[in-house]
């Protein structure tokens, strides 16, 4: 086994800072405090940085280390029902997708729940179902996302959620270089 560096502070602190803003709005804050509001701000805040990042950050950090490809998710998909194992340093595609998803997601949240707070947007219903669908749909992708976590850390035997603690993957040697 080989200990490979892959998420740098900035991606873990990110990750995580945004585990807890999203739980908090969804589980914890009343919709209509002002806590939810700042919550919602500092969300969109960290969404802003992690884009920054994706520009100019580390190198799996980096946007395109992990482009959105169907191609390469349809692989892994592929991988994953006839056994083959292919293990990535960085992100997989499908986490890559999942990935571009949660950030539009977010940002669509923050988006519609700033509208809601303008004059010209206050107590339009479609604003405020748009908010609400795009939760519910962050839900069903955050618990997708941590199945999925779970299920490619038993398939790869890497495991996936210690690397985000820690900053790094332990791999076997054999695998994918991380030059």
């Amino acid at each position: 086994m080989q200990s490979i560096k892959v998420w740098d502070p900035l991606v873990r602190i990110f990750h995580w800072a945004l585990v807890a803003g999203f739980a908090a709005n969804a589980l914890f804050t009343d919709d209509e405090s002002k806590l939810h509001e700042w919550v919602g701000y500092a969300v969109v805040g960290l969404i802003a940085v992690r884009i920054l990042w994706g520009l100019i950050g580390t190198r799996h950090a980096r946007f395109k280390d992990f482009p959105p490809s169907l191609s390469a998710s349809m692989e892994q998909v592929g991988d994953m029902a006839t056994g083959r194992v292919t293990r990535h340093v960085g992100h997989t595609p499908l986490g890559a997708l999942m990935i571009y998803n949660l950030l539009g997601s977010m940002l669509l949240i923050g988006l519609t729940g700033w509208m809601m707070t303008t004059n010209a947007f206050w107590g339009v219903g479609w604003v405020e179902e748009a908010h609400e669908v795009m939760v519910a749909w962050a839900e069903v992708s955050v618990v997708a996302h941590i199945a999925a976590v779970v299920y490619e850390s038993w398939r790869t035997k890497v495991n996936l959620p210690r690397a985000m603690v820690t900053g790094r993957k332990n791999m076997p040697a054999t695998d994918e270089s991380p030059a």
